[in-house]
Formats: structure tokens, sequence, C-alpha cells
């Protein structure tokens, strides 16, 4: 069969991260530090609205771009809390950021073209860029504290470079891209003329001031790409619903894909959206801080090299002193201490693990108190 299918699907790889977390549980894991799942519910008057849009019968079509009272929302939103001006008609509802970094991608990719993703980075970007037949570039910012200069990107530009991507806060290390590396990728952008895809789903959970591409740079605004999702500020992971934001003439070709795609994201859902924009997110930023803070308190104890994060809710400390490649430190970890983390290999950084601290106070204490036994495990058989 499989000479009937696309090669560039069949070489494309599944999830690893996904795939670590299905191994830890059946290797009997009882702590999991590993998937980027918030463990508030989704708050009240996101799911009273969603019953009453089910008691109004909202159950029909909606306009493939996304009903027009949710993108009335969504630009009175950005403009309010990120002083930037999206119209209605520059906004796209998609299924989640998933799909607008999918949809933007097929958007503006031909076969043979570049994307520059900066590395470490989630394993999705290189597999959607590859799929469409196009080359997924990297620059490593493990040496540079995650930041990125002009050099660094002028170093990878060619003539087939059509875009780069940004997190910002990132995952998986929580960085938040400073004024530097901003101003860098801007005078990149002002010089050869590609697009930045900002894939902003952690812009709200932040614990520092964070500048923006998409809020900073109007003279570059005709080539900045927002894609944004209700997923991780609201606790709506399982509601698959975002947004993509950009020029309305790209708006009008991206909707092509969209359309043909999805039809259009589930009516009911984006009519109870529309209560998310209003719910205050300040107690579980808060709760992750502590989270955050506790866990950082207790990697530097241990002796761990790591980078204190201002937001998301990732911490990507280094392992490179134990001479293991982070799939053999995380999968001693689970068989031991019975507690599941994430391979850096899934995020082209073989040197760090990725640990979640969007769980318990609990688990995070449980956790740190097993992984300080499996170090001092380690450091005694170096010795």
């Amino acid at each position: 069969m499989k000479e009937l299918l696309n090669n560039r699907v069949i070489q494309s790889e599944p999830s690893a991260i996904r795939y670590f977390n299905d191994f830890a549980l059946e290797q009997g894991a009882t702590h999991f530090l590993t998937l980027g799942e918030p463990d508030f519910p989704t708050p009240d008057p996101i799911k009273q609205a969603l019953a009453k849009s089910l008691e109004e019968n909202q159950t029909h079509y909606a306009p493939s771009q996304g009903l027009l009272s949710l993108r009335k929302a969504i630009s009175q939103f950005e403009e309010m809390h990120s002083q930037t001006y999206y119209s209605p008609d520059e906004i796209l509802i998609t299924a989640g950021s998933t799909e607008a970094i999918s949809t933007a991608l097929s958007t503006i990719l031909n076969p043979s073209d570049e994307v520059i993703v900066l590395n470490p980075a989630f394993s999705l970007y290189r597999q959607l860029i590859e799929i469409e037949g196009a080359t997924c570039v990297t620059i490593d910012t493990s040496s540079t504290h995650f930041q990125v200069t002009e050099k660094m990107i002028e170093e990878k530009v060619t003539s087939k470079t059509k875009a780069i991507i940004l997190t910002s806060p990132n995952n998986p290390t929580g960085t938040i891209l400073n004024e530097d590396s901003l101003k860098a990728v801007q005078q990149c952008v002002l010089k050869h003329g590609f697009f930045v895809l900002c894939d902003d789903v952690y812009k709200q959970l932040v614990f520092e001031e964070a500048p923006s591409m998409s809020t900073q740079f109007e003279d570059i605004k005709e080539y900045i790409i927002v894609c944004q999702s209700f997923s991780k500020p609201y606790a709506m992971t399982g509601w698959r619903i975002g947004y993509l934001m950009a020029d309305e003439r790209f708006i009008k070709e991206a909707l092509k894909v969209h359309q043909y795609r999805l039809t259009c994201v589930t009516t009911f859902i984006q009519e109870a959206t529309i209560a998310a924009l209003a719910c205050p997110i300040d107690y579980m930023v808060e709760s992750y801080r502590e989270r955050r803070d506790y866990m950082y308190d207790r990697l530097v104890k241990m002796g761990l090299e790591v980078e204190l994060p201002e937001g998301a809710f990732y911490m990507f400390p280094s392992i490179k002193k134990y001479g293991l490649s982070s799939w053999e430190f995380c999968e001693q970890f689970v068989l031991k201490e019975k507690v599941a983390l994430i391979p850096g290999s899934c995020f082209e950084a073989d040197d760090f693990i990725r640990l979640s601290y969007c769980v318990s106070l609990k688990t995070i204490e449980e956790s740190m108190d097993r992984l300080e036994n499996f170090l001092k495990a380690l450091n005694s058989e170096a010795v």
C-alpha cells in the first residue's frame, strides 16, 4: 500500500512527546511532568455560555472565516490587551493554533522553500514544514540563553527563505524573546522580505514583561502572521479553537485552505468562546508562578543548569554533564522512579529535558524528591 501514499507523510514522524508519554504509562509511571495540559478546569462562565449556545440550537454551519461576533470580540481584545489592531476581516477562526499554523504554512509554502526555526522548538513545526515539501532550517539558541542575533539569522537566510517561526514564551524553554532578538528579526525581514509566523499560544501566560513582534513593529506588519489559541490560557485544550491574524490579503488566501480542510469551526463552541475573552486568568498565572519558583529552586539546588522561565509552564534544564542522551535519561528515570519527563531530543536539543509544571504542587514536590534521588544515584555511579 505504501507506494500509493504521500511520501512526505510516510517520512514524517509521529509525535515523540506523545510516544514517550504513552511509554511512561505502559511502564507504570505515577507522576507525569510531560504534557502541556493545564490542570485547571475550563472556567464556569465559558461552560455556561456553551450550554446556552446549545439551548439556542447554535448547531448549524458557521461562516468559514468564523462568526463575526467572535472575530469582533477578538479584534477588541487584541487592541485592548496587545495594543495592536486587526480588523474582523483580518481574523480567521481555526481549530486551535495547530490548524492555524498548518493553514498558514500551507498558504505560504511551495516545495523547496525554506522556513527558519529557532531550536529548541516544538516538533510540530518541522513536521508541518516538511509535509509541505519545504525545508526546515534551524538555528541553535542553546548557547545564547535561547535568544537570537541578526548575525545568526543572516547566516541561515537564502533566496528560498519564506518565513521564520517565533514562539515567545517558548515551548520547551519558557523563555521570552527579548527586544534585541525581536529587533534582529525585524531588521532581517526589512532586508529580505519574508514572513514572521508568531506562535503566540503562551502570550498570556507570562511572569515578566513580554515584548511582542506583532505589537512593536508596524513597519513589517504585512509580513506578520499571528497564530493564537484559547487552549493554554483558558484551560480549553479539548475545545480545539484558536485564530489566525494577518493582513487581509493573506487571510483571503488562507481562508481557501481552511475552507477545504475544515469548512468551519464548530458553531456552538465559537459562541461560547466569546465568554472566554472576558474571563480573568490571573489566578492561573499566579499558581503557575508559584510552581515555577518551587521547581526552579529545587533544580538549582540539585546542581542542574537551567534558565528561569519567564512564561508558559515548562522548565528546560541541561543534563549534558551526566553523559546520557535525553532519551536514556528520561527512560531510566521512568523505570527507576516512575516519574515521566520529556526528552530534549523531542525539541532537537538532546542535552536537555523538559519538565511541565502545570500539575499540582504536590506532584511537583514528590517528583523533585524522586529526581533528587535519581541524580544522587547517577553521581555515585560516576565516582
